[in-house]
């Protein structure tokens, strides 16, 4: 396990993007507990774009431009989505005092399809992890899985600590309408922002 690789990881995690917004977004609206289960859903929502750079998939989807363009207007269909679903929504960071939590499943669905509709991780990983695992190794496979978890790993902390921070500050923002008004803005505002992004990359 290279140090350029725990380095890279990492920066690329912290990076805010979609799944940040939306494990924040959770720790606002639903506390420590919201977010850990956003951060859990935005993990397990890498495990198809390993398998794909793991067993090839990668490589068709790089070379298909229909089949990226397909997965990634999905993508930008379901950002929208959402930033319609915030905006329109006052439950979505609204809560008073302590209501009881949205459904688990809810959560991880979403958290899940926000990560499964973005065909540039995909990408990352059939780019970024070969580089990290020798040409012609006997374990290559066993590698890339070790690699995938530790990104894996990595991903389910920081997120963590995302949501937690968001929750840690929950109080004081549910207290002030103004404020919460503004943050359904900002987050609308961020995954529509980063739906135009998606909708304008190329492989």
């Amino acid at each position: 396990m290279s140090i350029a690789f725990l380095i890279t990881t990492l920066v690329v995690v912290a990076t805010p993007g979609t799944g940040v917004v939306y494990t924040l977004s959770a720790g606002l609206a639903g506390g420590r507990r919201a977010s850990v289960i956003a951060a859990t859903a935005c993990t397990l929502g890498i495990i198809p774009h390993m398998v794909a750079a793991i067993t090839g998939l990668a490589a068709l989807l790089h070379a298909s431009a229909v089949a990226f363009e397909i997965i990634k207007y999905l993508g930008v269909a379901y950002l929208l989505y959402m930033a319609w679903a915030t905006l329109k929504d006052r439950d979505a960071i609204v809560v008073e005092g302590d209501p009881e939590p949205k459904p688990a499943l809810r959560t991880i669905t979403s958290g899940v399809l926000i990560n499964v509709l973005n065909p540039k991780l995909t990408l990352f990983f059939f780019a970024f992890l070969p580089q990290f695992v020798p040409a012609g190794e006997p374990g290559f496979i066993p590698r890339m899985l070790l690699l995938s978890g530790v990104f894996m790993l990595a991903t389910f902390v920081v997120f963590s600590v995302y949501g937690v921070l968001a929750a840690g500050v929950r109080h004081h923002v549910i207290s002030r309408p103004r404020v919460l008004a503004w943050m359904r803005r900002i987050f609308a505002g961020s995954f529509a922002a980063l739906g135009a992004k998606l909708a304008f990359t190329t492989q």
